[in-house]
């Protein structure tokens, strides 16, 4: 199925392309989340007229997400589960969890702008992506621990290991060839000795 994109779909287009994409995730998602519209005639002719309108609703939605991502930027959640000694969950934390989390500190988001790629199902901390706009996305950290003073420990533990790295980055020296040094040495060849058995013949 052909259809014209309203805004900025990951690893999609841009808005305005023309893509062909499968039908179910047309009918199921794009569709119905309004990010796109079937490429009729008239689908075509309705975005035209529309297009600088919803550019710019784009642009005041992308500066919104872009404040909302600044403070964000960093945030921590911390969630309390059980798990096995080797750390391992009894259960995986899902994007609904993280998004009440998030909700708890101040951050209204919707279940699907949560990219968990891989399931969290154990214990530590976790960096998960957060799309608050099709073009703006923040890295939050997940404390996953068995209780609050483990969580504790967790946050510490990362905020000295931060301060570590910042307070010695590691650099590498690269020489400058301008500077470069020269090595001096003697030379431990002796001049040759003149013969002194040998006369130089005589002019007549």
């Amino acid at each position: 199925m052909q259809v014209i994109l309203l805004e900025r779909v990951e690893k999609l287009g841009q808005m305005g392309q023309v893509v062909h994409v499968k039908s179910g995730y047309a009918r199921n998602f794009l569709l119905p989340k309004k990010k796109a519209l079937r490429a009729t005639k008239q689908n075509l002719s309705i975005f035209d007229n529309k297009r600088i309108e919803l550019e710019a609703s784009n642009l005041k939605r992308k500066g919104e997400a872009e404040i909302i991502a600044a403070k964000m930027e960093g945030a921590m959640v911390k969630l309390i589960r059980q798990a096995s000694e080797m750390g391992h969950l009894y259960g995986s934390v899902r994007s609904l969890d993280i998004v009440q989390s998030l909700e708890e500190i101040g951050f209204k988001v919707s279940r699907d702008q949560v990219q968990v790629n891989v399931p969290i199902k154990n214990l530590g901390l976790h960096q998960v992506r957060v799309l608050l706009h099709p073009e703006v996305s923040v890295t939050i950290q997940v404390n996953v621990a068995q209780s609050e003073e483990e969580a504790a420990v967790q946050a510490a533990a990362q905020a000295k290991g931060e301060e570590k790295l910042s307070a010695n980055p590691k650099t590498q020296e690269v020489p400058d060839p301008t500077k470069a040094k020269t090595a001096s040495f003697k030379s431990t060849t002796k001049p040759k000795a003149k013969n002194e058995g040998s006369q130089e013949p005589k002019a007549e």
